[in-house]
């Protein structure tokens, strides 16, 4: 624990995670690293559910720490093993139990809660470790000739139930083996990689490209969404990921430049060129397809200078959040270039962050009292930019010129480094947390400047409906015509299909107020009965269309991901663009 309770420190679990254990599946991150609140947080959740320190003295869930083992027979024939074996070896084609499961589940709550009940359920018949672009592409072949489905697993950080298998057959674990970098080119300024390579080992391999490459200097892909640190390059194309320095470099698909895929008909390649106009964009077809086309195998990715030195800083409090919303959309609409990271939290958001990041903790809490900003209303806004030293500093002087204007309060750059320690192993509460019934998770959509407040105020209705709940919301990749809203709930939960329902309810609530279904996350088996309605029946055509083409004995994914093969009678149509 980084910081000691002066009163009850709940039981944290802080014990030996066994190897082939539930918890070793659904636990996020190190086996060995947790992280516990601070005692002022511990005290702020445990009041909002009306909870005393007896129901911290002991855990309310199953921890999880059994050996996992299965009442689920293989239904592939030995001469189907035998052959994927001879595609990747015998060593790295897996049938036993904890394979299978470890890749069932990814990592929204709903999956974790299953694991903690001993739920095993949508698992492969096998796990295939494959090497090489042409294994990949000679299994993907001899699926379609066999009608065997195929599923991957990248990194595992799903939170649509993107990774489940649904129709069983295999699933492909691209972390072990398929993590190289194929080509690296300075001249202009890309790098290709095999689709499993972590966002970690890309982001090393760039920032050492002198050692690695003979490069002239350092790189960086500029992409780290919250899941970095455990997410695939190839779940962020075909998830339409976005990292939290979006607006400044990009989301993954203004990162991309190429891409090759293996589908049951046939190899895909796109060309590598910056621009074109022959046509319909075919990188953008595949991106965000979830691998209902096809595998990704390889892509090529814009790359840019390293250059931390010229980052600036900055934190401010707004006195509410409709001001701290006008002064989000002038910053983005000066056009005096864009912070890199852009995060503005609502009032409720920001009354837990300054516990989170200790801010109440020092003596920057009085200054809000003595300037007549109550927490409850006030907004916190923190960032800081990236690029050429002029430019990173005249962004933040822009942004200062225009909070000002706006009555924010200079926070410095201390709030913001508190973020950034935090910024990646936050998700580590949500264990130590649901040990003891709290249940955290998320969603966001997109939203434009016009709309945002209507979403914002509807959808926090739905959520602050159910008595003693947690609704903290906040924009953290912005555009001049709008922004995401990125939700994160917080309640008192112990039942799997309780929580499956207020989250389907939640999603309902976002169609219904007019938002896009989803901004970053992808879509998944769990978003894919509200896609059609989202986006409209013509429209949806079109994704129909493209399935029959690349997969029409549908064994790529299967299963109700991106809303194919979902049941007609649970697709949430609460609009209609036909």
């Amino acid at each position: 624990m980084a910081h000691r309770y002066k009163q009850f420190e709940p039981k944290w679990f802080h014990g030996k995670i066994p190897a082939n254990s539930y918890r070793s599946i659904f636990k996020w991150g190190e086996p060995n690293q947790i992280k516990a609140p601070r005692e002022s947080l511990y005290q702020l959740i445990r009041d909002q559910f009306g909870l005393t320190d007896e129901a911290f003295k002991d855990y309310s869930e199953d921890l999880g720490l059994d050996e996992v083992k299965l009442d689920l027979p293989v239904k592939l024939t030995a001469v189907q093993i035998a052959r994927f074996a001879e595609i990747v070896g015998k060593d790295y084609v897996r049938t036993d139990d904890y394979a299978r499961l470890s890749v069932a589940y990814g990592k929204t709550m709903y999956d974790i809660m299953r694991l903690r009940h001993k739920i095993a359920e949508n698992v492969p018949d096998a796990v295939l470790y494959p090497d090489a672009k042409e294994q990949i592409e000679q299994i993907v072949a001899y699926c379609a000739a066999e009608k065997i489905p195929v599923y991957v697993y990248g990194g595992g950080s799903s939170v649509t139930r993107g990774v489940e298998c649904v129709k069983g057959g295999i699933s492909l674990d691209m972390r072990l083996r398929f993590n190289k970098v194929v080509n690296f080119n300075e001249i202009d300024q890309t790098i290709t990689v095999e689709a499993g390579m972590s966002g970690p080992k890309l982001e090393e391999t760039l920032n050492k490209a002198e050692t690695n490459f003979g490069a002239k200097r350092a790189y960086t892909c500029g992409h780290f969404p919250q899941s970095f640190e455990y997410s695939s390059v190839g779940g962020w194309v075909v998830t339409h990921s976005a990292g939290q320095n979006s607006t400044y470099y990009g989301c993954i698909q203004d990162i991309v430049l190429g891409q090759d895929y293996a589908t049951p008909v046939g190899s895909i390649s796109t060309d590598r060129y910056p621009r074109k106009a022959t046509g319909p964009d075919l990188d953008h077809i595949m991106m965000g397809s979830e691998g209902t086309f096809g595998i990704l195998t390889h892509v090529t990715l814009k790359v840019f200078r390293h250059m931390p030195r010229t980052i600036k800083r900055f934190s401010y409090m707004f006195r509410d959040w409709e001001t701290g919303q006008a002064a989000a959309r002038e910053i983005m609409q000066s056009e005096a270039g864009y912070p890199s990271v852009f995060r503005l939290s609502d009032p409720e958001e920001t009354g837990i962050m300054l516990h989170m990041y200790g801010v109440m903790d020092s003596p920057l809490k009085h200054i809000f009292s003595g300037k007549g900003f109550r927490v409850g209303k006030m907004c916190l806004y923190l960032g800081f930019t990236n690029g050429e030293a002029g430019f990173s500093r005249n962004c933040a002087k822009n942004v200062r010129r225009v909070a000002r204007k706006y009555g924010g309060i200079w926070l410095s750059g201390i709030v913001t480094r508190s973020w950034e320690k935090g910024r990646f192993n936050d998700p580590y509460l949500r264990d130590t947390m649901q040990d003891f019934g709290i249940v955290m998770d998320t969603m966001e959509c997109s939203v434009n400047w016009s709309n945002m407040s209507k979403v914002h105020r509807e959808v926090r209705a739905y959520v602050k409906n159910r008595p003693n709940t947690v609704c903290m919301t906040h924009m953290s990749h912005v555009y001049p015509q709008g922004a995401n809203l990125y939700w994160i709930f917080i309640a008192h939960m112990h039942d799997p299909e309780e929580f499956r329902r207020f989250h389907a309810g939640i999603l309902n609530a976002i169609q219904k107020s007019g938002a896009s279904m989803s901004h970053h996350h992808g879509i998944g088996k769990m978003f894919g009965p509200w896609l059609e309605g989202s986006i409209g029946r013509n429209e949806y055509a079109v994704y129909r269309a493209l399935k029959q083409h690349f997969d029409p004995d549908n064994i790529m994914n299967p299963g109700g991901t991106l809303g194919f093969d979902t049941d007609e009678k649970k697709k949430r149509f609460l609009k209609d663009h036909s």
